[in-house]
């Protein structure tokens, strides 16, 4: 899974710095929910690429969205990120389509 998100150009370190130190209780949880190989990717302008892996998507998303810890996240993060809307950050990622992948 690769998905898409804007940071506020202005907020670009902040939010670097906040991922330098993610809370040990976030990290727990998108283990236990199924969430592997995961990374951010940030641009100087603000635009970030997420990936990680997971046997269901579906379940990984709905097991963070029942977790406390990522209520808390979220609304941590929200402050950072364009076009949400009033969205938390988890709901407005842009999924990207894989076209290729070499093995």
């Amino acid at each position: 899974m690769a998905f898409l998100l804007k940071v506020k150009a202005d907020r670009v370190e902040e939010y670097s710095a906040r991922h330098a130190e993610v809370w040990p209780d976030m990290l727990a949880a998108l283990r236990e929910t199924g969430w592997r190989n995961y990374s951010l990717f940030l641009r100087p302008d603000g635009l970030l690429v997420g990936y990680f892996e997971t046997d269901d998507l579906d379940a990984a998303l709905a097991g963070m969205a029942s977790r406390e810890v990522n209520d808390r996240w979220q609304n941590d993060m929200a402050q950072f990120f364009e076009g949400l809307g009033g969205g938390a950050p988890d709901e407005g990622i842009t999924p990207l389509q894989e076209v290729f992948h070499l093995d």
